[in-house]
């Protein structure tokens, strides 16, 4: 059986090893489970017919750097449309003869976060909807078409989708659950860094919209770690610091800045796979804030890159969506809804490391584990 992973995210950001990182979990797991898997990139066309060629350049770069070059088909759109119709696409890598024989074959899609659409959609064998976002899948999906009449099994990173206190929309659809993959043999354990150094890698503005009580609250980083804003204050003997897309001439950054935040330019520190993992290597762990959707609807989400923190043996504090329900007891998270509540983990994540450490690793290999929970996707 081939196994085609469906992306439509990772060639047009080329700037983000992070956002990378994301199938790229799966297509090591599919690899490491010896499965005939191919990565399937949709790259809609812009105006910038040289920035598209860039693009696909660095993606066939990056697939090179991981051994992944003969493992690939990159579907060049143009012009782009809603509509994927195999026919009217550019193949770039896999050619499309191969590409039409495997799909005469058995086959199955993990299709990411709807990324690849009918007619090309119809074409496999087994359609697996695999859903990375909760909050705005399940809002979308009772306002259009995100994929649920063309599928055959629904999976979600919202862990807590049928807890008695998820408020997510009603849906009609048999979901299951799986936990973000993170590649433990890439991500390996990595010892104690010399600086006490709290991050996390994001975009601070979101444009993202999802109607709660008639209303469309701001989903940004910037809003939900206002409450936290004081921690470098508050606790002196930590830094501080956040990858995030502020620029320069930002107010933000300078207000950042005298709350004793470090801001770094997540291009610069995190543009590929291999420099985003140094760069969360060179922590102590993370620290994030979640918007405020995933907490007020408690989706249980949980990010890949919390997953990838955890491999590397570092802590996780974070808030909590309803997740921390289906976690071992000693996951190296600690979950946090409030600055005292989080003053209090990150003291305890400085003094009690070693241990704290240990269990993130732990967690991350029995529970995270990419090739694990593929094999229960798939269920081989």
């Amino acid at each position: 059986m081939t196994v085609f992973l469906g992306c439509g995210f990772a060639a047009k950001y080329r700037e983000g090893g992070g956002n990378f990182s994301v199938p790229l979990q799966w297509m090591l797991g599919l690899r490491r489970l010896k499965l005939d898997a191919i990565w399937l990139e949709l790259l809609p066309a812009t105006d910038d017919l040289r920035a598209d060629r860039a693009r696909i350049a660095n993606f066939q770069r990056r697939l090179r750097e991981h051994a992944l070059a003969g493992r690939y088909c990159l579907l060049y759109q143009k012009p782009a449309s809603d509509a994927h119709d195999l026919e009217r696409m550019e193949c770039i890598g896999m050619s499309k003869p191969a590409l039409f024989n495997r799909l005469a074959g058995p086959n199955a899609l993990l299709n990411l976060s709807y990324s690849i659409h009918p007619p090309l959609l119809l074409q496999f064998e087994r359609r697996i909807f695999c859903d990375l976002d909760p909050s705005e899948i399940f809002y979308w999906m009772t306002k259009m078409e995100m994929g649920q009449s063309y599928h055959d099994e629904f999976w979600t990173i919202g862990l807590n989708v049928h807890g008695c206190d998820c408020r997510l929309p009603k849906s009609s659809l048999s979901w299951k659950t799986f936990y973000p993959l993170t590649d433990t043999k890439f991500f390996r354990y990595r010892q104690r860094p010399r600086v006490p150094k709290f991050t996390t890698i994001g975009q601070w503005y979101w444009g993202g919209a999802v109607e709660v009580n008639g209303t469309f609250p701001d989903l940004s980083k910037k809003f939900a770690f206002e409450p936290y804003l004081d921690l470098p204050k508050r606790i002196p003997e930590a830094r501080f610091e956040l990858a995030m897309n502020i620029k320069a001439d930002d107010p933000e950054r300078a207000r950042l800045n005298k709350r004793g935040w470090r801001i770094v330019d997540p291009h610069r520190v995190a543009r590929t796979p291999g420099s985003y993992r140094r760069y969360m290597a060179r922590a102590l762990a993370e620290f994030t804030a979640i918007k405020g959707v995933d907490v007020a609807w408690r989706t249980g989400w949980l990010s890949d890159r919390a997953a990838a923190f955890l491999a590397l043996g570092r802590p996780v504090v974070t808030e909590a969506t309803g997740a921390e329900k289906y976690l071992p007891s000693e996951s190296g998270f600690r979950f946090v809804g409030g600055a005292d509540a989080a003053e209090t983990a990150v003291k305890e994540v400085l003094r009690d490391w070693p241990r704290l450490s240990r269990q993130a690793r732990n967690c991350a290999t029995e529970v995270f584990d990419s090739a694990k929970n593929l094999r229960r996707i798939l269920d081989l």
